[in-house]
């Protein structure tokens, strides 16, 4: 299969990760792909000397594209915790599905887009960028455009990969992922950098850690939302299996990981859903806008989205002004009419909108929403941008109703989530368990680096020569006394 086309298999709710043809480059700086029966089959090799090699990802995503780029210790690059983040830029602009709508802002995004790039490249040496693997992956803003207009999102992903194909890094693959995938690779992520997935042992070998425990992922995007964590085997569902379960092999230990993404109920499209329902009830008056603020939006901009259903006498060039009120109350009520709860009441295994779902374990603080609604606009205006000075109110109430109404947290589970962006200078984003998977930098079946020795035995020995030492200190002693006297 070729690197540049999707790598990951999904079949009959099971996830293998790539197996890539025996191939060896035989440059210098090369990168050396040979399967071997005694490591790790299918897996990637350094075929040069050099001490660090690098990755790049785009992630195009609804409302902005962020370039990320990684790097990793050569002569380890099939161990885990040592990818780490260099470093990330944002693209000026929208996301890349907003490209052919506005020419002044497609040559903006493009310019800018441009720079980015130029400063990733920047921090690889140029001996290396042709060996340098570049992925773009495309997430729920792409996949409601190819809904909207397949032909539309064709056009701007070979656009994409024609850009990308003319950089001097070795271009890989550029598509639009699926919500279940998006959620996956933000589980590994996650699992990844907090060290769940293997760690160094006293011995400087890589072993899976005692007794550890994964963390689910939560991600609320600007058009979608995606939920994954692993489920106990014993918890799984016999057959026929519900839908969302993958299993995941990572270095020979196997996970059941739930994952479902949700398309439009990230912030941007769910705040559409919110303007739909007010505009439906002929109001204009938004409980979860800022007391003060207003803004006039275009029929166009709320209901030329596949998550509304157009009015009757639709115009698209017709404008509606919005007055915010600030109405915790009547906010989360008007957040909560977007949810259907109703189809998953006195089940234990249903989120909403009737998809099953198995128990979840989390918390949520949501001490800051009233706070957030009813203070005044004018006194949060002078220190935010006032792009995201409307959506405060209605984003606090749209997290709340997700995790408390939509997945299931309660009170006794709120004490195990956090709100967590990075992790030792990492984001904690999909982009790096997206590269780390079609890159196989984490190999499916990994004959691990065992102990020279069982730990028991160890502190066996380590007991036996620190007596023997103590014995040897106390006879030297003991002589040197005789000797004296």
């Amino acid at each position: 299969m070729s690197l540049g086309k999707r790598q990951s298999i999904w079949r009959k709710g099971c996830f293998f990760f790539p197996l890539h043809k025996d191939t060896c480059g035989r440059g210098k700086h090369q990168i050396c792909r040979e399967r071997s029966s005694e490591v790790y089959p299918g897996t990637w090799y350094v075929c040069s000397s050099l001490s660090v090699q690098y990755g790049i990802v785009l992630d195009a995503g609804s409302s902005r594209t962020t370039i990320y780029l990684y790097q990793w210790p050569a002569e380890k690059e099939n161990n885990t915790g040592v990818v780490n983040e260099t470093m990330k830029c944002r693209v000026e602009g929208p996301g890349i599905s907003s490209l052919g709508q506005n020419p002044a802002q497609d040559e903006a995004s493009w310019s800018s887009m441009k720079m980015c790039m130029a400063e990733i490249m920047d921090k690889i040496p140029s001996s290396q960028q042709n060996t340098t693997p570049l992925f773009l992956g495309a997430t729920a803003g792409m996949r409601l455009l190819r809904q909207k207009n397949n032909t539309a999102s064709d056009k701007i992903l070979q656009d994409m990969r024609e850009y990308l194909q003319r950089l001097p890094l070795s271009f890989q693959n550029a598509s639009i992922i699926s919500g279940e995938e998006e959620g996956l690779y933000g589980w590994i992520t996650a699992n990844y950098l907090k060290g769940n997935l293997i760690e160094r042992n006293l011995w400087n070998a890589w072993v899976r850690p005692g007794g550890a425990e994964t963390v689910g992922s939560l991600d609320l995007g600007g058009a979608s939302t995606q939920i994954a964590f692993s489920v106990p085997s014993e918890e799984v569902p016999g057959d026929p299996r519900p839908d969302g379960f993958v299993e995941v092999w990572l270095y020979g230990y196997e996970y059941n990981v739930y994952t479902h993404s949700f398309t439009c109920y990230g912030k941007d499209e769910a705040e559409k859903k919110v303007l739909a329902s007010l505009v439906q009830v002929c109001s204009v008056e938004n409980p979860c806008y800022l007391q003060g603020y207003s803004i006039t939006l275009s029929a166009e901009y709320i209901f030329g989205t596949p998550c509304n259903e157009k009015p009757k006498n639709y115009n698209p060039k017709q404008e509606i002004t919005f007055v915010g009120t600030g109405d915790p109350v009547l906010c989360r009520a008007t957040v909560r009419t977007m949810f259907d709860l109703t189809s998953c009441q006195g089940l234990s295994n249903c989120s909403f909108n009737g998809v099953y779902q198995p128990p979840v374990s989390g918390s949520f603080m949501v001490w800051f929403i009233h706070v957030l609604c009813s203070i005044h606009c004018s006194e949060m205006y002078p220190k935010k941008n006032e792009k995201y000075l409307r959506t405060y109110c209605y984003s606090s109430n749209l997290v709340y109703t997700l995790l408390v109404d939509g997945y299931g947290f309660s009170p006794q589970t709120w004490n195990n989530i956090r709100f967590q962006n990075r992790i030792n200078n990492n984001s904690i984003a999909w982009p790096l368990g997206y590269m780390l998977t079609l890159s196989n930098k984490i190999p499916a079946q990994a004959k691990l680096l065992q102990l020279p020795m069982d730990n028991s035995v160890f502190a066996g020995l380590l007991f036996m020569f620190s007596a023997l030492a103590i014995l040897s200190v106390m006879f030297l002693i003991i002589s040197v006394v005789r000797a004296c006297y």
